[in-house]
């Protein structure tokens, strides 16, 4: 498989990065929860150990919930920060975090909605067709302050635009009619105990104790 870091390829990467392996795992903030819905802040100091940690505990975070992304404000954090481990519609994987993100998106005339399945870890258990463009491009900084230019297309596209979305206050079911909002917190609390216990379980076999 090939691998791109931080947009670059690279000859190997091991599944477990070293981000997570130095992390420690975070509370995941769940739909209803208030940091969710604002918009978050300008990261302005670059290269800190605060900021560092941060993007290692939400590496483990993203592993043990077995996600392909995870942006900051989902685990309390109100910065314009997300991390993601995604494979595209061409079996390529990519890896890395992306600071201050910004979509740049294709022309309403060059754009192709595809409509997939779409999860959320805020929203442990839920699944629903959502449309997404099939490519994008974010623009943004890495944690040391260099310019990062990230292209995704398919699966890694949509997941590039879902952690955008949560750094500016929405989540995936915002996108959906009434009807099939109703019916993702519905999958969501019929299945929030079954996803709990199996993060739980992931974060065991890691060597972690999840807090309550």
């Amino acid at each position: 498989m090939r691998v791109l870091v931080q947009g670059k390829p690279v000859d190997s990467y091991p599944a477990l990065p070293p981000e997570a392996e130095r992390g420690s795992p975070r509370r995941i903030t769940e739909v209803g929860e208030e940091v969710l819905r604002r918009s978050c802040r300008e990261v302005t100091e670059f290269g800190t150990p605060e900021l560092n940690a941060l993007i290692d505990d939400m590496f483990l975070t993203m592993y043990i919930a077995e996600g392909a992304g995870l942006a900051a404000n989902q685990v309390d954090v109100d910065l314009r920060l997300f991390v993601y481990d995604c494979p595209d519609d061409h079996g390529v994987r990519h890896i890395g975090h992306i600071i201050n993100p910004v979509l740049d998106q294709p022309a309403p005339a060059d754009r192709l909605l595809i409509e997939e399945a779409e999860g959320c870890l805020s929203v442990p258990g839920a699944r629903m067709d959502v449309p997404r463009t099939d490519h994008t491009v974010v623009r943004g900084v890495d944690k040391d302050g260099n310019p990062l230019v990230i292209e995704g297309t398919g699966y890694f596209a949509r997941c590039l635009q879902h952690e955008a979305d949560h750094l500016s206050g929405h989540l995936y079911i915002d996108r959906l009619s009434k009807r099939d909002r109703k019916d993702a917190l519905r999958q969501m609390a019929d299945l929030h105990e079954e996803v709990l216990a199996r993060r739980a379980e992931k974060a065991a076999e890691l060597g972690h104790q999840l807090q309550p």
